[in-house]
């Protein structure tokens, strides 16, 4: 892990941009060490900068004590996108917008993106976990699609806070009944882009005893900020 730049924040965080090989991403950490840490993925085509995601970490860290990571997962943020990728956005949007069905496109599109970026999560574990200033338990916090594979296939999570607002092929929502970790589940029941039967399906699918829905009323982009609240005390409750 490679240290591209550092800046330490009014609030005490310590703010470090990285490189681990090719993967790019960002790293918060608290005053008090060493902490716990919480691992943000964001949704397609967005970036680890993402402001919204930015003052999510910083809140974690600076005001729950919390270690923050996010990466860029291939294709998105400040990674080169291949013609596939591209293609497969184009195809997305152009079957939304014409209300055609996107269950094809979505599997084209996500199943190759989870396969890649779980990987890369791992391994950006590895090396955050090896930092004196972290010390697990760990949490993940965000787009479902990859969540759901990675909390299966890695133990050393041991909660996540999940974002209904994307899209998750079927081959994902038959893992999710074998996710047994606590789960914390928004879902913005106005949604412009999705379907709100489906993400209720997806949430009874998952296989945690302990799992809450949080619904509020709003478009996609509209979830309110007391979320990031209720998110940090529902982490504290599982990593503390």
């Amino acid at each position: 892990m490679h240290t591209t730049s550092e800046q330490r924040l009014d609030s005490g965080v310590l703010e470090r941009e990285f490189t681990l090989g090719e993967i790019p991403g960002v790293l918060w950490t608290p005053g008090s060490a060493p902490a716990p840490l919480i691992l943000i993925g964001h949704n397609g085509g967005l970036h680890k900068r993402l402001p919204r995601l930015v003052a999510r970490a910083r809140h974690y860290a600076a005001e729950y004590g919390f270690a923050v990571a996010a990466i860029d997962a291939p294709g998105h943020g400040d990674r080169p996108r291949s013609a596939v990728d591209e293609q497969a956005r184009a195809d997305l949007r152009r079957a939304l917008e014409a209300g055609e069905p996107v269950d094809e496109i979505v599997d084209a599109f996500i199943l190759p993106l989870v396969e890649k970026a779980v990987p890369e999560w791992r391994t950006t574990l590895d090396a955050l976990l090896s930092l004196p200033e972290i010390d697990g338990p760990v949490g993940y916090d965000g787009m479902t699609a990859i969540g759901i594979r990675l909390t299966l296939v890695e133990p050393r999570i041991s909660a996540a806070v999940f974002f209904g607002q994307g899209f998750v092929p079927d081959t994902l929502r038959e893992e999710a009944r074998q996710v047994a970790i606590p789960l914390q589940f928004l879902l913005q029941w106005d949604d412009e882009g999705m379907e709100r039967q489906p993400v209720l399906d997806l949430f009874d699918a998952f296989g945690a005893r302990e799992k809450t829905l949080h619904a509020n009323l709003g478009g996609h982009a509209g979830t309110p900020w007391f979320e990031v609240d209720d998110g940090a005390r529902f982490f504290t409750r599982h990593l503390k």
